[in-house]
């Protein structure tokens, strides 16, 4: 009995222990620093074979002249270059004509002047009214005597195709409430009382038509070829996925979620592009779908939908599994970690890791696969090693038994950035992607339709791939919107019709890019 009773109450330690360490975690996570660098103090508690081998692998990385990235002092004259594109406006603060010299009493002449200052000045913004006036014109021929037509001619000079029918929407008006939607993350309830400040009285609701319509009209051809051209020509991408609501979504809760999957392309790839796809669920079949057409690498975290997609070789991501180690790491009551536990030790093997990639990230793919051979390898062999060797240790925390279970069973694909040296070692990229949406839904909350989120998808295709190729994300939607109405849906025959209004075209005009002015 009293043996079943210690046994008993040893679990209840453990247990209480595991939860006071998830409360931990969880506080250090809502409030505690966001970044991941790791922050100790001291030496770790690593074996000596380990402490040789990293100090080993310090000398051989300091061979590589792969020079780390510095960022670079301003140079002179940097302030003029930037000011030069700006209209400038001279006010001169001249001495009066009756001003004598406060000496003598006599008579002042001009010497010189010289500028004290320069400060840039804000406009708020404005709008206009315009209108499309068509001028008509009749032949003087027709429907006289002399003309073999009775009635009269009549020629209509040719009007530029409008946006939306019976709609005062323009493309810049509309390009505006995208813009600073999708790229400030102002939500359209904000905006109303910002247009009405400035002159214009437009409800959220008339807005969030204009965007749904405009986004199903004229900006999803345009997704749906990128799309295309990504799945096809790509040989490396990223995938991750995000929550969002969508409360009018048929056969679910408003308060169920739905997922934006997001694909990026590598950082090799030709193309440069982010496409953001909503759909109901985080299947499988979602994930097929998606991801039709496409051969090559998938660099993704370890859910299990992604295992459905055909004919693609997946990749894991080393950030997962650091973040897994992390939690695993035991904390004080202040939420400071403690010292020898075997979650940093595993974090300073993923650190090593990521060292060696800032170390090559300026070589090319081929020289970079050398490297990592040469210097990830021997670290790769040393951290699954400790892996198994830890695994057969006892322990009783429960995230350090997770942090391990999920390395051995991803291990195949966890090595997989070892195959090819275009492959990222982990998927931040496509995470960073990610951030301005998630950022923007703290604002707008949720799509209230599912051609709302479907419409949210496709613009912040657009707006993200713009940043990617440096495009003027305002400039470049207002382009859109202006140019595919014009096209007049010949796309559907002849896709390529669309190519040079991709982000990533050359053929899109100057004003489109944003015009760096700082050395």
């Amino acid at each position: 009995m009293l043996g079943e009773r210690d046994a008993q109450i040893e679990r209840q330690r453990i247990q209480i222990e595991n939860l006071t360490q998830a409360v931990l975690h969880a506080r250090k996570k809502m409030y505690g620093p966001s970044s991941e660098a790791t922050q100790v103090t001291g030496q770790l508690n690593l074996f000596p074979e380990q402490e040789q081998l990293l100090q080993e692998l310090a000398k051989q990385q300091k061979e590589i002249t792969v020079p780390e990235h510095t960022r670079k002092v301003r140079q002179a004259g940097v302030r003029s270059e930037m000011l030069s594109s700006l209209e400038t406006e001279i006010e001169r603060c001249v001495v009066s004509e009756e001003e004598t010299c406060p000496v003598c009493g006599a008579q002042l002449t001009k010497v010189g002047e010289k500028v004290v200052r320069t400060e840039v000045v804000y406009e708020p913004a404005k709008l206009k009214v315009k209108q499309y006036v068509q001028e008509i014109k009749k032949c003087t021929k027709c429907g006289s005597q002399d003309s073999e037509k009775l009635s009269p001619t009549f020629v209509a000079a040719r009007v530029p195709k409008g946006l939306l029918p019976h709609s005062i929407a323009s493309p810049s008006l509309v390009a505006g409430i995208l813009y600073q939607k999708y790229d400030m993350g102002i939500p359209l309830a904000r905006q109303e009382r910002d247009w009405y400040r400035i002159g214009l009285s437009i409800y959220r609701s008339t807005m969030s038509h204009w965007v749904i319509r405009c986004s199903q009209e004229w900006l999803e051809p345009i997704f749906l070829r990128m799309h295309q051209a990504i799945m096809e020509t790509c040989s490396v991408l990223m995938g991750d996925e995000t929550r969002i609501q969508c409360n009018k979504e048929p056969g679910k809760k408003a308060s169920s979620e739905s997922f934006m999957w997001v694909v990026r392309t590598g950082s090799f790839e030709e193309i440069r592009a982010v496409l953001f796809h909503y759909a109901r669920t985080r299947s499988g079949a979602e994930a097929k779908r998606l991801y039709t057409g496409f051969a090559g690498y998938l660099v993704t975290d370890a859910c299990d939908s992604y295992e459905k997609v055909e004919g693609v070789s997946r990749a894991l991501c080393w950030s997962h599994l650091r973040r897994y180690y992390i939690e695993s790491i035991p904390l004080d009551s202040a939420g400071k970690e403690l010292k020898g536990s075997k979650g940093a030790e595993a974090r300073e093997w993923c650190d090593q890791l990521f060292k060696i990639e800032k170390k090559i990230q300026g070589l090319e793919p081929q020289e970079r696969l050398e490297k990592r051979k040469e210097l990830s390898q021997p670290v790769l062999e040393a951290f699954w090693s400790w892996v198994e060797e830890t695994s057969e240790k006892y322990t009783a925390n429960e995230s350090l038994k997770k942090a391990l279970q999920y390395s051995r069973n991803q291990k195949k694909y966890l090595n997989t950035f070892m195959e090819d040296g275009r492959l990222p070692i982990s998927n931040n990229e496509c995470e960073a992607c990610i951030r301005p949406f998630a950022t923007g839904r703290k604002s707008w909350l949720f799509a209230d339709t599912p051609e709302g989120a479907r419409a949210s998808g496709i613009v912040y295709s657009l707006v993200e791939s713009s940043k990617l190729n440096q495009l003027d994300v305002f400039r470049y939607l207002s382009y859109l919107l202006e140019k595919m109405p014009e096209i007049d849906y010949q796309y559907q025959n002849d896709p390529s019709i669309l190519d040079p209004y991709l982000p990533w075209s050359r053929e899109l005009p100057e004003y489109c890019r944003i015009q760096k002015k700082m050395k």
